[in-house]
């Protein structure tokens, strides 16, 4: 995920040298060259510096104020209009229903930095650029000298990766879409990429196009929307910290890199879900992002399906885009009028897979069941990662907690998937009870993440009449209750006959409110 490095490391170390001296020397040709790309997929070039920017649009940026998105659109509307290069103009697509029906989905964060497993994702920067000593005593106790972070690579080896397997598991943790990390700001990519030369899983490690091989397996084995996360910008690419040191007034990185891997990703693996990250304190302009969405939205392979979320510049994060994010783990405990998503990570302390990490590091499936009731009930989605291994293992403990949640979806799922936000979306009386209603408000959900003691639980937000009828879902018993002011009181079955556990819904239908 993103973070701070305005003050970028020069690269001016003797690693950073071998790695990229030869990107400098055919950046300088290709910028002689004044070439531009059309929105196709280019030719086969000799190095991915060979094809260049897109023609550049002006963007209207006079009204930035943030629109509110019309979940109950119908998907036709999509169709139907094209959307110009600015805020004003794509804030109003609509949100495709898709994805605010689906509630659930998965992140993979997945890379070299799964080698060292070590500290967290961010392993490169912490070591190289951040110079943390622990980063720098860990290198110096377990590799030799003169080990560089590109060495790493040829170890992720991803022999254990069975796409299939992870469908399965996916599929079976009740996620209706996925999103995995196509390049983190390592800058190595999981498919294999032209504007990557040699810093791709084709080229080197695991010698296979993993993006590709787990987008085939979503789509044949499952119905679950496959999405693609991609990082704006790279710690140590020179055309980068050329940017950068001209206070980004040139775009060199922009052009010869980060669009046409865009635009590479879209069209050659169709991801319903663009997930951008890392803009770090460079504005949208320079990213040059809204030409892109425009492009997505107007005509690219998936403009009626996808969707995007909101970190494309500074300043745009939690104001424009598809769904908001704001932070990683962002979740505001009330009802927010826009689209967001609650991305956060099994393990607390790391997006990717960390070989140190402690049982006490995870989130429990009551915690995360918590989370998810939490975010639904205030009209976010809750997007869940995983970190695997080099070899391409989903760790028996990341296994486990999927499985759980797939476990109470089976369940209680109708009160997570396709739902709305009700009017309360905590309970006035008791802590720990969120709400969810159907669409049309018909039926509520009042999800109750603690079993009451003497099986008594009083609810002060629903306000019943005579044609009120109550339930637990999943329990085909009947259920006593009674007016009891300032609310309703009711009286549930023992806790050892309902069908899940960590959590339970109460079935509300008919209610006054």
């Amino acid at each position: 995920m993103s973070g701070n490095t305005n003050n970028a490391l020069k690269s001016n170390s003797s690693e950073l040298d071998v790695m990229f001296d030869w990107i400098n020397l055919v950046a300088i040709e290709a910028l002689e060259q004044n070439k531009t790309l059309i929105n196709v997929e280019p030719k086969t070039t000799e190095s991915y510096f060979d094809v260049l920017a897109l023609p550049s649009v002006k963007s209207n940026l006079n009204n930035l104020e943030s629109n509110t998105i019309n979940l109950k659109a119908s998907d036709s509307e999509i169709k139907t209009q094209r959307y110009t290069p600015d805020w004003t103009s794509l804030d109003s697509r609509p949100l495709p229903s898709w994805y605010d029906d689906a509630k659930f989905g998965i992140f993979i964060h997945w890379g070299v930095f799964s080698v060292p497993a070590y500290g967290s994702e961010w392993f490169w920067w912490y070591w190289k650029g951040a110079k943390k000593p622990e980063f720098e005593e860990f290198m110096q106790r377990n590799y030799a000298p003169g080990f560089t972070y590109a060495d790493f690579a040829p170890k992720f080896t991803a022999e254990f990766y069975d796409p299939l397997e992870w469908a399965e598991i996916f599929k079976n943790s009740g996620a209706k879409y996925i999103v995995l990390t196509s390049k983190h700001h390592e800058g190595y990519t999981l498919w294999p990429s032209r504007y990557s030369w040699n810093w791709n899983a084709m080229d080197v490690g695991p010698k296979r196009d993993l993006v590709g091989d787990l987008a085939e397996a979503i789509r044949n084995s499952t119905d679950l929307k496959f999405g693609l996360y991609h990082s704006l910008f790279e710690w140590f690419h020179p055309l980068y910290q050329q940017d950068e040191q001209n206070n980004f007034t040139t775009q060199d990185f922009v052009k010869l890199k980060t669009i046409p891997e865009l635009y590479e990703i879209v069209n050659k693996y169709k991801p319903s879900i663009v997930w951008s990250d890392g803009d770090q304190g460079a504005k949208d302009v320079y990213w040059n992002a809204t030409d892109f969405i425009a492009w997505l939205y107007n005509d690219s392979p998936v403009k009626e399906d996808v969707v995007v979320n909101d970190r494309w510049g500074s300043g745009i994060a939690c104001h424009h885009g598809g769904f908001y994010t704001c932070d990683d783990r962002f979740n505001p405990g009330k009802l927010l009028p826009h689209k967001w998503e609650n991305c956060l990570t099994i393990d607390k302390n790391s997006w990717g897979y960390r070989r140190n990490a402690r049982l006490s590091d995870f989130l429990s499936t009551h915690e995360l069941i918590k989370e998810l009731a939490s975010t639904v009930s205030c009209g976010g989605n809750m997007l869940l990662n995983v970190g695997p291994t080099h070899d391409g293992i989903i760790a028996p403990i990341f296994e486990e907690r999927l499985r759980q949640m797939g476990d109470w979806l089976k369940v209680n799922g109708e009160a997570i998937y396709s739902t709305q936000p009700w009017t309360h979306q905590n309970d006035t009386l008791t802590p720990d009870v969120w709400y969810t209603s159907s669409k049309g408000g018909k039926t509520v959900y009042a999800i109750f993440l603690f079993w009451p003691r003497w099986n008594i639980l009083n609810l002060g937000a629903p306000e019943v009449s005579s044609r009120t009828h109550i339930s637990i879902v999943g329990y085909d018993g009947d259920i006593d209750w009674v007016v009891s002011p300032p609310g309703i009181q009711l009286t549930l079955p023992s806790k050892s006959e309902m069908l899940s556990d960590w959590a339970w819904v109460v079935q509300l239908d008919n209610l006054v409110n």
